[in-house]
């Protein structure tokens, strides 16, 4: 059975004219064949022009609204026999005939014999966890495609130079025109023989082999600043490829990794470190030495401290770094405190903690039932 022309296009069958203009050109520019070079392109493309022609004439919308396939005439003069209910041709067909012709009939040509930018590259830089915090200056090895030192480029040996092309005279192009449904199309490529350059080397440089580049390997600085993160993305202008014919070089990116640490984790600007005391600490309070990125730090641990307290170091995270490369402040450190409450006890130790216990008027029963150790845990622990 036929397609429905509403599901062709993709519209509804509240569409309004300007809809399905809309819709035809979109769809024109995506499966015409001399743009889509899928066996089956054409086949849709005329699907596409046949319920274009149908839902923009009125009388034939109409009996199709009501009738579907059986009220559209599919003989000579129906759809896809023609342009006539297309209504001002040039205007639709404008942009798609410049997308044949590579950006416009008259320019084309200057574009592809124009300056182009060279490609873009890409690295992957892997760091430490305090080199993203801090950041640093670090030299990278490159491989990348330059200008061939010994033809400067033209791709000739010595003695020699490019000759124009005789396939396209030196313009790059070459216009076939064929007959579609469509009628009479020119279609302008790139001259097989010269690749679209307008000209040949007959004699290649030994070096590049024609190509007027040849790989070398370079050796870059890379300033990472302080607070970069997984992901991020440096960018060092016009150090990608060599452009062709006079264009600019493209840019190099280097993607950032971080590799994770030990013990501190990052959220966002803040870093977080999970630290166990015994229940002693927690109890009666301490003072302790904490890791951080800065180097060591006393915190104060306050008596009574229980499970999952939070304490905060200000101003010993990650730098906020701005757009432009500078930084504003830094986020905190964050210390998860974690009561670690002993599994194995000496004689000794037991017998302090019954003590402990019974002057909680505690009945201490370790055999039976919840003894000390369970409540001391279930104190400390809650949850």
């Amino acid at each position: 059975m036929p397609r429905d022309y509403y599901e062709i296009l993709g519209v509804s069958r509240s569409a309004t004219a300007e809809d399905l203009k809309k819709a035809f050109r979109n769809l024109a520019r995506q499966y015409h064949p001399d743009v889509n070079k899928s066996p089956d392109a054409e086949e849709k493309f005329k699907e596409i022009n046949e319920a274009y022609q149908v839902l923009t004439d009125p009388d034939k919308r109409a009996a199709y609204d009501r009738f579907g396939h059986a009220g559209v005439n599919m003989g000579s003069g129906g759809p896809g026999a023609g342009f006539s209910g297309f209504g001002n041709f040039e205007d639709l067909f404008s942009d798609l005939f410049n997308a044949f012709a590579g950006g416009g009939r008259t320019s084309g040509s200057n574009a592809r014999r124009g300056p182009r930018q060279g490609m873009d590259l890409r690295y992957d830089l892997h760091l430490s966890f305090e080199q993203a915090i801090f950041g640093d200056e670090i030299e990278i090895d490159i491989t990348r495609r330059e200008v061939c030192e010994t033809c400067t480029g033209t791709g000739a040996a010595a003695g020699s130079s490019p000759k124009t092309c005789p396939e396209c005279k030196g313009s790059g192009q070459v216009r076939q025109a064929r007959q579609t449904f469509l009628g009479s199309i020119v279609n302008v490529t790139d001259c097989p023989r010269c690749q679209g350059r307008g000209q040949v080397i007959e004699n290649p440089c030994p070096t590049c082999q024609g190509s007027g580049r040849e790989r070398k390997q370079r050796k870059l600085s890379v300033n990472v600043p302080p607070g970069v993160d997984e992901g991020l993305q440096i960018r060092l202008s016009g150090e990608g490829e060599p452009g062709e014919r006079g264009g600019p070089p493209g840019n190099l990116y280097v993607v950032i990794t971080v590799e994770p640490h030990e013990i501190f984790q990052r959220d966002g600007h803040d870093i977080i470190l999970d630290m166990s005391i015994n229940m002693v600490q927690a109890a009666l309070g301490d003072t302790l030495s904490v890791p951080t990125v800065d180097g060591d730090e006393e915190v104060q641990i306050k008596p009574g401290t229980q499970p999952g307290t939070i304490m905060k170091l200000r101003g010993k995270g990650v730098p906020k770094l701005r757009r432009d490369g500078t930084t504003a402040g830094r986020g905190d450190q964050v210390i998860r405190l974690m009561v670690d409450v002993p599994t194995k006890l000496t004689d000794r130790q037991r017998e302090l903690l019954r003590e402990l216990g019974e002057s909680f008027g505690t009945e201490v029963k370790p055999k039976t039932g919840k003894g000390l150790f369970e409540r001391v845990a279930d104190f400390f622990n809650p949850d």
